[in-house]
């Protein structure tokens, strides 16, 4: 916006943080308890050389305290504006403060940047003003919600669909008009409500520095990409990438026209939100926001102070408990329900969450507490990627009763007893009626609370899964090196892409054996999108740098691939329908105790003797009907060889799903699902049979 220079300023008021339209101007305010000197810039575009105004703060009058602000008058929605920041640079205290770096507000709402933004030039020392991101004054009141909420869905109705926001729609076969944004997402909402997804779980939207890897891919000479996310910049900024109109304020307007639609058909939004670390990285990086405004305040440093503690493996960690981080953490967050209207987060690495200034684990980590206590978030999703990358896990042991947690424990043991490892039977059982055992520390519990998944956006995808022993992450530049070494994968007999009929054979029926396996569980199940038909990364499991053809959702796959397809749809279904596989579970210590033999029966090749040695490779689980449903049998046979198990015959069954069988007979509605006839049903090796009651 061209403005009419130069400005006058008054002195403001150090709340609230951020630029605040109000009274006819905007109201600025910033955090910086060790600043010498503050300079506020106005610019009339991203990419200027030259501030239009320079506007230095009077410490004797613009400062409160640890607060520099001002208030000027006729500034409005749109302006742009950065900060630099004087102060000492003692590295040895943790001060690094650069003067010459144009800095981004912590508490910008949108960010400003085309192909003038160079992460190279906010090294170093020297002036990175054309170069540098720039903060946006947004005012959020004109936007018609059309009467739009937040949709607090329970989670015992939730289906979960993590995807890339970019990668769900980039491919040419998306056919969408808007491919990779979020405009597009919103014209695939008819295939997710087909599919009977409730919930998208979208990977980070924060604003994030797609510069943050400096690598090329050695295969092809590609400059490589932070395609995920994980390097998150402003932490209230949607990302600008993502837009079709790469105007900030049209931006807010495209995402806020995405989650309204989401809403429209029934389907929430979870935003993945990075608080644990920025894309400043380590001791060497660039200045960007945080370093240059307080660096002792927003991130945990060694006792050397030179150096930053990691424990995210990213070279920094932010001081999540640190009274200035909790606060923007909190209004972040309720800024997301009450202006942005997202429905859930996902906390990445929420174990860095619990740390305190030294990087140890207090009792009662402040931020966790105030988050489960905040009232604007009370009916809000929020979910635990409960362990750090510096070995805290926390799964089953996550602070307080209001989380949800990513159970990692079910991922691998699931993937573990359909490849045939032994000593898997009963952490099976224990993964299919809601580990229990796992979260056994809790005075009482909800199944619903642990989000069961096989695969998620780190790691093989469900294809990749029975399509490779090892990792192939050559095309990342780090020499494979990179990414998970243990995946509990199985090739199916040849490494990655065949010919072999009965390798592919084996292959899908083993995807929708553990499709299976995921959506009768209890406990909230989450799906990788684009697994439902076939999705590969060529064996890579940790594209995080692929903004390509590897990463993005291949739509032609759905025709080679729609009997999982079906399945999975079939099954979801058949979920949302039935209480005896959706209910809300709560289950305290006795239930531990008793096996919870109320509910749920286990069975082997015979009624009432299930194989719990270690060479085990079968399991039967009967669930009793609940809330006057009807009942279901589930039987699963990893061994190489067929078996046959013997049905309690007090009710009549019908076969819903076996995966040995060619389509369309491997899944059937309930309503036209055959009877079951004999006393025992043989399962083919390597399958997953389930069974309903009869009068279903």
């Amino acid at each position: 916006m061209a403005g009419n220079y130069p400005y006058r300023v008054e002195a403001g008021r150090p709340a609230p943080l951020g630029a605040t339209l109000c009274d006819g101007g905007v109201n600025f305010s910033l955090f910086s308890a060790n600043a010498t000197a503050v300079e506020l810039l106005l610019f009339d575009r991203h990419d200027q050389g030259e501030p239009s105004q320079v506007i230095a703060l009077d410490s004797a009058q613009s400062r409160t305290y640890y607060y520099w602000h001002c208030f000027v008058p006729g500034l409005g929605d749109g302006q742009l504006y950065g900060y630099r920041v004087s102060g000492p640079y003692e590295e040895e205290l943790g001060l690094r403060f650069n003067a010459n770096k144009v800095l981004l507000d912590p508490y910008a709402r949108a960010v400003a940047y085309g192909d003038n933004w160079s992460r190279a030039e906010a090294y170093g020392f020297g002036d990175n003003c054309r170069s540098a991101l720039k903060s946006v004054v947004v005012d959020m009141t004109p936007y018609d919600w059309e009467g739009d909420r937040p949709l607090q869905r329970p989670m015992s109705q939730t289906i979960i669909y993590e995807t890339h926001l970019k990668g769900f729609t980039a491919h040419p076969s998306s056919g969408v008009s808007a491919p990779g944004t979020y405009c597009g997402v919103i014209e695939k909402i008819p295939y997710l409500q087909d599919l009977g997804i409730t919930a998208v779980e979208f990977l980070p939207l924060q604003q994030f520095d797609e510069q943050e890897v400096e690598r090329t891919n050695p295969l092809t000479g590609e400059r490589l990409k932070n395609y995920w996310g994980y390097a998150p910049v402003a932490f209230f900024a949607p990302h600008l990438g993502y837009a079709c109109d790469r105007n900030p304020r049209v931006m807010l307007d495209e995402f806020r026209d995405m989650v309204k639609a989401l809403h429209r058909a029934g389907i929430e939004v979870i935003a993945d939100v990075v608080f644990n670390h920025t894309a400043e990285n380590d001791h060497t990086g660039p200045t960007i926001s945080f370093r240059g405004l307080e660096n002792v305040a927003y991130y945990l440093l060694q006792e050397d102070r030179r150096y930053y503690q990691d424990y995210t493996g990213t070279g920094n960690t932010v001081a999540c408990n640190h009274s200035v981080m909790r606060r923007l953490i909190g209004e972040c967050l309720r800024y997301g329900v009450e202006e942005l209207h997202l429905d859930g987060f996902r906390f990445d690495l929420a174990s860095v969450m619990s740390r305190d200034e030294y990087g140890h684990i207090p009792n009662s980590p402040p931020l966790l507490w105030e988050l489960e206590s905040d009232p604007v978030l009370a009916g809000t999703k929020l979910i635990a990627e409960a362990w750090d990358a510096a070995g805290l896990y926390e799964l089953g042991g996550f602070t307080g009763d209001r989380w949800a947690e990513w159970n990692g424990q079910y991922r691998d043991d699931v993937r573990r007893f359909v490849r045939m490892d032994s000593g898997t039977a009963r952490n099976l059982a224990w993964r299919l009626t809601g580990s229990m055992d796992v979260f056994r520390d809790k005075d009482s519990y909800s199944t619903h609370r642990s989000v069961n998944f096989v695969t998620c956006h780190d790691g093989f995808t469900l294809a990749d899964l029975v399509s490779y022993n090892v990792k192939h992450n050559q095309a990342n530049g780090e020499n494979d090196r990179d990414g998970a070494v243990e995946n509990y994968s199985w090739n199916c007999g040849v490494e990655g892409p065949t010919e072999r009929a009965e390798v592919l054979e084996l292959r899908r029926r083993q995807i929708k054996n553990l499709l299976t396996l995921l959506l009768v569980s209890r406990g909230t199940p989450m799906l990788l999108g684009g697994d439902e038909f076939g999705r590969t990364q060529q064996g890579n499991n940790n594209a995080y740098c692929q903004d390509n053809e590897i990463s993005w959702l291949n739509w032609a796959l759905l025709d080679d691939y729609w009997d999982v397809h079906r399945l999975v749809r079939g099954l979801i279904a058949l979920r949302s329908g039935h209480p005896t596989l959706h209910a809300d579970v709560r289950l305290d210590g006795r239930s531990f105790e008793c096996g919870l033999s109320d509910c749920v029966s286990f069975h082997g090749v015979q009624l009432d003797r299930p194989d719990w040695s270690h060479q085990s490779h079968s399991l039967a689980m009967r669930l009793e009907g609940m809330d006057g449903d009807v009942g279901f049998y589930l039987i699963a046979n990893a061994y190489h060889e067929p078996l046959a198990f013997e049905l309690p015959q007090d009710v009549q069954w019908k076969r819903v799903v076996d995966t040995a069988l060619p389509p369309p007979d491997d899944y059937s509605v309930p309503a036209e699902a055959p009877l079951v006839t004999t006393p025992r049903y043989s399962l083919a090796e390597h399958s997953v049979v389930l069974l309903i009651e009869g009068r279903a």
